[in-house]
């Protein structure tokens, strides 16, 4: 008797997917892409069956995967499914957060980082969102489910490399050391700050911690305060 896993292309694939680990599985996506509708319904199976688990660097890229497939039956897949995203999309204080998830599932990071900026300001006030940039004692009031929301779109949409709470992580292990920092996540060169937007890199090839930016011009205050939110969990 056959092995019922080789028995049909999609049964193979979907065994191969789902017995993976998480590093295997997103470089398996590609290939499950290549595959047509098939390798879709796969991915459609795997989000159904986590969608009730807090959302995973794979559901993050299998949803991506359907969203830009953009075919009739993964649109009507998706907003049958999951009509906001893959990410609960939770606010303490009715903040929108569903164009900034279309746009980290479309990979679309430079306007992404503009709007995560924008709705920053948001959350400060009125008065923060008329001169677009914030001071460091409104991030230290900002409800811990709105930056947990900003921060998942960021990581679940990035295979894990963007986000506050991975750049909390690499500020904590050069011991806080903001030069060490910058040159890590590739805000500075030597004594040359990247000048945005250009020299940024806007794609998944960048520094793990690129992005989201946080502007410099007026010290640290305002990134420390962030990256110090109870949010982190310390």
């Amino acid at each position: 008797m056959s092995d019922p896993t080789t028995a049909l292309p999609d049964a193979n694939l979907r065994f191969r997917f789902q017995s993976e680990s998480e590093k295997t599985q997103l470089q398996l996506i590609p290939e499950l892409l290549s595959a047509g509708e098939v390798g879709l319904e796969v991915l459609k199976e795997f989000l159904l069956e986590q969608k009730s688990a807090p959302a995973s660097l794979v559901a993050g890229k299998a949803y991506q995967a359907i969203y830009n497939a953009n075919t009739p039956a993964a649109t009507e897949f998706l907003q049958t499914h999951f009509p906001t995203g893959i990410v609960p999309l939770r606010s303490g204080r009715g903040i929108d957060y569903i164009l900034l998830q279309k746009l980290l599932a479309q990979e679309n990071f430079l306007e992404a980082d503009r709007l995560t900026l924008q709705k920053l300001c948001e959350l400060a006030g009125q008065d923060a969102v008329q001169r677009n940039w914030l001071y460091f004692s409104e991030v230290d009031k900002f409800p811990l489910t709105d930056l947990q929301t900003l921060d998942s779109l960021w990581v679940v949409h990035s295979e894990g490399k963007f986000g506050f709470s991975v750049q909390q992580k690499l500020w904590l292990s050069v011991g806080k050391n903001w030069e060490k920092l910058w040159s890590k996540i590739g805000w500075k060169t030597g004594n040359t700050w990247t000048r945005y937007p250009h020299e940024f890199t806007w794609n998944l090839n960048a520094p793990v911690g690129h992005l989201p930016l946080s502007n410099q011009l007026r010290g640290v205050r305002v990134i420390a305060s962030l990256l110090s939110h109870p949010a982190w969990g310390g």
